[in-house]
């Protein structure tokens, strides 16, 4: 059975290409003319309760694309929201924007129907975006289309063209991937703020930071205590907590001398303890439920836990051994020399920083994946099943935060194919 790396174009992917000049106008104007409706914004008000969180110097985003659940919890103290192709999902099944589609889509009847489709779900995040910042006067994260995961060319086209579309409020989602390390390093080159995002780890985010400087970098905290947890290799607390303060501290070392910062995001957030064990990290992106809880449940006196080394629990000191459980908040000397040599020279493409990964001993980063593998991560969800991979995470060809990262770009794959055949439905005939 032949194999790929993970950066490469998956085979039932096509990738999506780049639309005429004229086509990319027309649809920035289609985006233009929805109508904008400012008459609504929340009113200024501002938290004691949240103003004790930020004061310990953590910026507070909300994750979500619910403009009513956001604004029963919007206050001054909040910043930004955030949105990926999950959320956009779940408001366009609701129909809200379907005579919108319909219409986009007799627009472009000229494209074929995969760019028409993908044209249309660009608008469709950009119109759900633009909503958001007039409701709360705020900055928006927008998520690529997970077609552009394994293509640089068309991630840096998109980006810009989302940038492009609202400057002062837009930020751009990228993914995890090689492809997505160089695409996220063009973007910032041409002043595009970038929110890279499934990530796992502290080297994945060193990683990052060090080679594509993006504005933002995450660790999916949630899914880090929840794989240790389901998989019965420890209680799986702490674990995220634990991953997402080393992951601030590796960042701030790998950008201490770039021009703008790379800021840590919390997120995956499951319950209001991890909003007070986390204070004072850079960014929170907060689901409302979250949210919600932790006005109920704390206090609001909230200290910097930025210096606080927590400590984590596995089954024994075997399982924590063979999962190599190190690799979530430490870096080797393997990524370190990855660094070192992206910074000596820079691969062209996704598929010579995948080839340098490997060379410098840290293949894990993007393994070499069969069709079948993959099938099995898009059936196990967000959480894989560890007894599927446990052989090749003690053998070092896979890691945890590698396989969480496949699993959530899988995941938001089959959201973002749910949209799509929404669109399809809707502009058939």
């Amino acid at each position: 059975m032949s194999t790929t790396p993970s950066s490469t174009p998956r085979r039932n992917a096509v990738p999506a290409g780049i639309v005429s000049t004229d086509v990319a106008e027309r649809v920035a104007a289609l985006v233009a003319s929805y109508p904008r409706d400012r008459s609504q914004r929340i009113a200024a008000r501002s938290s004691p309760f949240w103003s004790g969180l930020t004061e310990t110097g953590t910026e507070l985003w909300l994750d979500t694309g619910d403009i009513d659940a956001a604004g029963q919890l919007w206050c001054d103290e909040f910043s930004a929201l955030t949105t990926n192709n999950t959320l956009l999902n779940k408001e366009v099944q609701k129909g809200t924007y379907d005579a919108f589609i319909s219409e986009t889509a007799r627009q472009l009847t000229d494209l074929d129907e995969r760019q028409r489709v993908i044209e249309v779900a660009f608008v469709l995040n950009a119109v759900h975006a633009l909503r958001l910042v007039d409701r709360f006067d705020s900055r928006v994260s927008v998520e690529l289309h997970t077609a552009m995961a394994d293509d640089v060319e068309s991630a840096v086209f998109y980006g810009k063209r989302y940038f492009h579309l609202c400057p002062e409020h837009f930020i751009v989602k990228v993914p995890l991937t090689a492809s997505g390390l160089i695409a996220t390093r063009e973007l910032r080159a041409a002043g595009v703020p970038v929110n890279f995002t499934l990530g796992f780890s502290a080297r994945h985010n060193y990683l990052a930071t060090a080679f594509a400087r993006p504005s933002y970098v995450n660790v999916f905290l949630g899914r880090l205590g929840a794989y240790i947890a389901d998989n019965k290799l420890g209680d799986g607390k702490l674990v995220g907590e634990r991953t997402a303060l080393a992951s601030q501290a590796e960042i701030e070392r790998a950008g201490a001398n770039h021009d703008e910062p790379t800021l840590q995001i919390a997120a995956s957030l499951r319950d209001a303890g991890q909003v007070r064990d986390l204070a004072g990290i850079d960014v929170f992106t907060m689901p409302t439920a979250v949210a919600a809880a932790a006005e109920k449940e704390l206090d609001g006196r909230f200290d910097d836990r930025r210096e606080t080394r927590y400590s984590t629990r596995f089954s024994d000191a075997f399982t924590e051994k063979a999962i190599r459980a190190d690799s979530l908040w430490e870096i080797s000397d393997e990524v370190e020399a990855l660094v070192e040599s992206l910074d000596e020279s820079v691969p062209a493409t996704a598929e010579g920083l995948v080839e340098r990964a490997h060379a410098s001993g840290c293949g894990d980063l993007f393994p070499n994946l069969s069709d079948a593998d993959r099938e099995r991560i898009r059936v196990d969800g967000k959480i894989p099943k560890h007894s599927a991979w446990s052989d090749r995470i003690a053998d070092g060809g896979l890691a945890i935060d590698t396989l969480l990262n496949l699993a959530g770009l899988a995941s938001f794959a089959q959201d973002q194919a749910a949209l799509d055949d929404r669109i399809r439905r809707l502009t058939a005939g």
